[in-house]
């Protein structure tokens, strides 16, 4: 695994100085990388790395180990999902075509948050062949808003954002998970669509056998699913009581609009009779999507966000998902020697609650379009990291006082689930994608056995919308995410491919997946899974998942930091490439996680 390289001392900012005092180690400011990595540093040696936790994969001083695959790998949140999607892989597919059925039967037996009736955010890398150059490529399929939207729509009397209404067909974005992986397919994909979708059919028609974690999860929102009569009938036994964990679980109503799916590709579900009943139940509830929302929708595809850390390129998701914030995030903790500090030490934990606050201070500037064009280039560049860094201080914790805006302007030129793919050729596949809450908006359109999304409510409703404008509610208006899918390059070729659920989490588990991996130096599984905390506003405590030491927290309220115990944060899905071996680390945080090679 590559360790760090060496930085310059030129130009050392206000941030290396502390390093400097704190650590002995200062590090430069580096310039913004382009896609090609520098030569890591030489491998460490074997005492080197038993000094660390997480040295070989193989060796007693790991606790956590990668599952081993060869020709290629899966990894979800989901063991139907990851067995179909390898299936695909030995089938000859490729790994979008592997990503599309992971998608799609996830849709079936992954029901909180596995979907077609919400969106997500894709990153692509095809390999050369064909005489084709290597590229990269993002796709922004989530959720856009009506064009009938108004601002007071999900508003109670009181001018305040109404949950109820979120939690109904009010709350539906216009939904981009098909249309996404038309796109990704279409561009990208080797076998036929047909091929792909089936296996999903099959496993509607069929049945799926309920996980303990999935009945818990349905029994939870049981409640909520009843009020509306399509949720009812499609998730929920007829006397309304939920399926139990072993139960053979049916969808025949899911099974005829993947099969409309199947057979008419994107215009299966934005045109014909699936439209026509999903636009019927908007009528019927008091939604606004009409035809013309769904004949309007087009999956945004463009270039990911080019980054680097410790030399390793980085794509991360454009706006209106939050790879800047990673990136911003990343290019800060460059300034620090963060792996002298120790993993879990108070010094690692204060730089990164300190730099998620700044981080979640611009995130003020991250929106969507068509009002709003956020300054990507400026937010992920290295010079305005280094003066956000600044602000930094070694023995006292930041707060909204001493937290001032950040101007990125000058250097411009809960529940979702992630799956990693990764082929022989080459080829790799970051998606990340959600309903917005657990079992979206409890709704479903009766007849298409789908659940909808309540995406809407991501927007800044009623007075946020003036304090927030990047986010208000507009027409049209790309809805936003904390979702940021990421592959790391080691040189020009995907070495790591990674992303999590998580809501306000993710970009805090995955600024700590890519330090604990780069900087600590931990195999991929010990890195997913090792303790994690997360920081949000300025004002607000650390939150703290158990596994650290208690005199860890006594510690950093000494520094000014008030920490308070959390629940599991993320599931990290992650996939290491290291030549033709694929390391594949499903992360325990959700019980029904699976990594599988195409050959083991």
């Amino acid at each position: 695994m590559s360790g760090r390289t060496t930085l310059s001392l030129r130009g050392v900012t206000h941030a290396a100085a502390i390093a400097l005092v704190l650590f002995g180690s200062p590090l430069a400011a580096k310039q913004p990388a382009p896609p090609v990595a520098q030569a890591p540093a030489a491998a460490p040696t074997q005492e080197q790395a038993y000094s660390r936790t997480g040295g070989d994969i193989v060796g007693y001083d790991s606790i956590h180990h990668p599952v081993i695959g060869h020709g290629g790998m899966v990894v979800s949140q989901n063991a139907y999902g990851t067995r179909a999607g390898a299936e695909i892989l030995r089938r000859g597919g490729n790994a979008v075509d592997a990503a599309v059925t992971v998608a799609l039967v996830e849709a079936v037996s992954l029901a909180r948050a596995g979907n077609i009736g919400g969106g997500g955010f894709m990153l692509i890398h095809m390999a050369a062949a064909d005489g084709k150059p290597a590229s990269t490529t993002a796709i922004d399929y989530y959720g856009v808003a009506p064009r009938k939207v108004t601002p007071d729509l999900l508003l109670d009397a009181n001018g305040k954002f109404d949950r109820d209404k979120g939690w109904s067909f009010k709350g539906v974005a216009v939904p981009g998970t098909v249309a996404g992986l038309w796109a990704a397919h279409e561009r990208f994909g080797k076998l036929p669509w047909a091929n792909l979708v089936q296996p999903a059919i099959d496993l509607a028609t069929n049945g799926v056998i309920l996980s303990d974690a999935e009945a818990e999860a349905t029994a939870q929102q049981s409640e909520a699913l009843a009020r509306d009569p399509g949720a009812r009938a499609a998730y929920l036994k007829p006397d309304g009581t939920p399926y139990k964990a072993g139960d053979l679980f049916r969808q025949p109503d899911l099974a005829k609009t993947l099969t409309a799916i199947r057979d008419h590709g994107r215009d299966g579900f934005y045109k014909g009779w699936v439209a026509k009943k999903l636009v019927a139940a908007m009528k019927a509830n008091g939604g606004i999507i009409d035809q013309g929302d769904l004949d309007a929708y087009r999956a945004d595809v463009s270039p990911p966000i080019w980054s680097s850390y410790r030399g390793h390129p980085v794509a991360y998701m454009p706006p209106t998902a939050s790879g800047v914030s990673v990136a911003e995030a990343m290019n800060i903790l460059e300034h620090y020697p963060v792996g002298e500090m120790g993993w879990g030490s108070v010094a690692n934990l204060h730089l990164l609650s300190e730099t998620m606050k700044i981080v979640t201070s611009d995130r003020r500037l991250v929106g969507g379009k068509p009002d709003w064009n956020t300054p990507s280039k400026g937010l992920a560049s290295k010079e305005f990291a280094a003066q956000r860094a600044a602000l930094i201080k070694p023995d006292s914790a930041l707060d909204e006082k001493s937290l001032p805006e950040g101007n990125p302007y000058p250097f411009e030129s809960k529940d979702t689930t992630h799956y990693s793919v990764a082929d022989a050729s080459g080829n790799a596949v970051s998606n990340t994608y959600t309903l917005s809450a657990s079992y979206g908006a409890h709704v479903v359109a009766p007849g298409t056995g789908f659940l909808l999304n309540n995406s809407l409510g991501n927007l800044a409703w009623g007075a946020r919308g003036k304090e927030y404008p990047a986010t208000q509610v507009v027409p049209g208006k790309r809805v936003g995410s904390t979702i940021t899918p990421i592959i790391v390059f080691d040189k020009d070729k995907p070495w790591l491919v990674t992303g999590t659920p998580g809501g306000g989490t993710i970009i805090a588990t995955m600024v700590q997946l890519l330090s604990n991996v780069i900087d600590h130096r931990l195999n991929v599984a010990e890195a997913a899974q090792r303790p994690r905390i997360n920081q949000s506003d300025a004002d607000r405590p650390m939150e703290m998942e158990s596994g650290y030491s208690p005199d860890i927290a006594r510690l950093l309220e000494e520094k000014g930091h008030k920490v308070v115990p959390s629940r599991t944060m993320g599931s990290t899905q992650s996939i290491m490439i290291e030549g033709d071996r694929f390391l594949g680390a499903a992360d325990t945080r959700r019980p029904d996680a699976l990594a599988v090679g195409v050959t083991e």
